[in-house]
C-alpha cells in the first residue's frame, strides 16, 4: 500500500467511549482491555502519521435533546439517547486528548448515525485526496466500524479493518465481527501487519 493514497479512519475515539467516566465506557471497557485496542491505536496513529498516511478522525455528536434521533427510536441509537452520550459541546463528545488532531489530520464532521459515509463528506474528502486504500479502526466493532467497512467496500475502496484497534460490547460480538463478518468486506489485519504493508 502506498501511504500517499491510504487513509486511516478513526471512528469515535471520544471520551464517552474511551475515558473512565464516559457514558459508554463501562460497556466497552472489557473488550478494550482484552484487545489492548487503545495502546495499539495510539501506536498505529503515530506510525501512520510518520509514514505519511492521511489520518482522519470521525466523531459522532448530537444536539442537546437529540433532535436528530426519532422520538420513538430503538436499537443502538436508543442506547445512545438513554445514556446521554455524545452530546455536542460536552466533555464526553470530545476526541480523547491522546488523539488531539495534529497538523495534517482531518476531522470529519457531521456523523449522526452508524455509517461514517452517510451524513458526512467523507467520500468527497477521500476522492479529492486520491485515496484508494482505507483502513478502519474504532467503535463499535460490529456497528459503526462494520457499517463503514461495508459502505467503503461498496464504493470500491480497498478496505482494511484493524482487528486489534476496535472494541465493542462483548467478547462474542467482537469475535463474530472480526472472524466472520470482516473478511467478507475487507482485509482484516492487526495494526502491525497493516503498517508492514505500507511501502
Amino acid at each position: 500500500m502506498d501511504p500517499k493514497t491510504t487513509a486511516l479512519v478513526l471512528i469515535e475515539y471520544q471520551n464517552d467511549f474511551v475515558s473512565p467516566g464516559g457514558a459508554q465506557h463501562e460497556a466497552v471497557k472489557g473488550v478494550m482491555e482484552s484487545t489492548n485496542m487503545l495502546a495499539n491505536s495510539l501506536a498505529l496513529v503515530e506510525a501512520a502519521r510518520a509514514k505519511g498516511v492521511t489520518v482522519m478522525l470521525v466523531p459522532i455528536a448530537f444536539s442537546a435533546g437529540y433532535p436528530e434521533i426519532a422520538e420513538q427510536t430503538y436499537g443502538i441509537l436508543a442506547g445512545v439517547k438513554a445514556s446521554g452520550a455524545f452530546q455536542a459541546g460536552t466533555w464526553g463528545a470530545e476526541i480523547i486528548e491522546d488523539l488531539t488532531p495534529q497538523t495534517g489530520d482531518i476531522v470529519v464532521e457531521g456523523k449522526r448515525g452508524l455509517d461514517c459515509f452517510a451524513s458526512t463528506n467523507l467520500d468527497f474528502i477521500l476522492r479529492q485526496r486520491g485515496i484508494t486504500d482505507v483502513a478502519i479502526a474504532g467503535f463499535l466493532t460490529n456497528c459503526c466500524v462494520e457499517s463503514t467497512m461495508r459502505s467503503a467496500y461498496e464504493r470500491a475502496f480497498r478496505v482494511v479493518t484493524l482487528t486489534d484497534c476496535c472494541a465493542t460490547l462483548s467478547e462474542e460480538e467482537q469475535r463474530v465481527a472480526t472472524e466472520k463478518d470482516f473478511a467478507m468486506f475487507s482485509r482484516p489485519m492487526t495494526h502491525e501487519a497493516f503498517l508492514a504493508e505500507l511501502a
